[in-house]
């Protein structure tokens, strides 16, 4: 909706303002008396608001449109924005360095695949890239000698329930169901550091393929530890891809179910 206001000025006669209050534009139209109204005839008059005054024809009318300076550069780069372009991607992580090796953390979003309805389904889980370095050095890391282990989410879940004086043990073999099965052999431990201070994560890779036999091993503070579980806590309902689920939730979506089972699965398990 537009806004006009008429306001008297002592030198130009009067000034017409038109503001439009959702956008940060203004029109104003400025003249003075004399020249905006003129009369059509000495015997013609009309009544407006109470005063009696000879009918008039606008000209010598002066337009002046201004912007605000504040908005006209974000204006003019969402112009320049592509359309259809995407957000772009993020990667973080949460890295250890310690006098031996070095270990990054880092998600792994779930992978879904399409339906014939249009609807989405996830297909794989997200997973947590556990990636173990040597040191080469004082401060320095060979991470051409990098070992990588993924943790699933219910591996993630037992390290999160771990206590103090707690362990815990996996075993991958990335080749399992191939021909090469048994051909590359990894195990990760997570025992208690014995001063309980707080954690050692211990990977040993054996790859009969290459001849490689490795063993990485970094102790982890309580303090860190206490970081790796927050941020295992966190990420957990997205690497089962439920927040793709909660965002595509739509009111409509459940009054139609309902309307559709009037008794649904919920209401008969609370009926029990």
């Amino acid at each position: 909706m537009s806004n006009f206001s008429l306001s008297p000025s002592p030198t130009s006669g009067f000034s017409l303002n038109l503001q439009n209050p959702t956008k940060t534009s203004y029109l104003s139209f400025s003249s003075s008396f004399n020249t905006i109204f003129a009369p059509l005839s000495s015997n013609t008059t009309k009544s407006f608001s109470g005063l009696t005054h000879k009918a008039a024809l606008p000209r010598n009318l002066s337009l002046t449109c201004r912007h605000s300076d504040y908005f006209e550069p974000q204006q003019q780069q969402q112009q320049q924005q592509p359309q259809g372009a995407s957000t772009p991607k993020v990667f973080v992580g949460y890295s250890i360095y310690k006098g031996k090796a070095a270990l990054t953390v880092e998600p792994r979003s779930p992978e879904f695949s399409p339906l014939d309805s249009g609807a989405f389904k996830l297909s794989k889980e997200g997973m947590v890239m556990l990636q173990f370095a040597p040191a080469a050095g004082v401060r320095q890391y060979d991470w051409s000698r990098k070992q990588v282990f993924s943790l699933s989410v219910t591996e993630i879940g037992s390290i999160i329930s771990l206590g103090a004086k707690d362990s815990c043990e996996f075993f991958h073999d990335p080749n399992k169901g191939r021909s090469d099965e048994g051909r590359v052999r990894k195990v990760l431990k997570v025992e208690p550091l014995p001063d309980g201070s707080g954690h050692f994560f211990n990977l040993s890779v054996q790859n009969k393929l290459i001849n490689l036999d490795e063993n990485i091993y970094i102790p982890v503070t309580k303090a860190e530890f206490a970081v790796l579980v927050s941020a295992f806590n966190f990420v957990m309902p997205y690497l089962l891809g439920w927040h793709t689920a909660v965002n595509s939730f739509k009111p409509e979506d459940a009054s139609r179910s309902n309307n559709a089972n009037p008794r649904s699965g919920a209401e008969l398990e609370w009926n029990r």
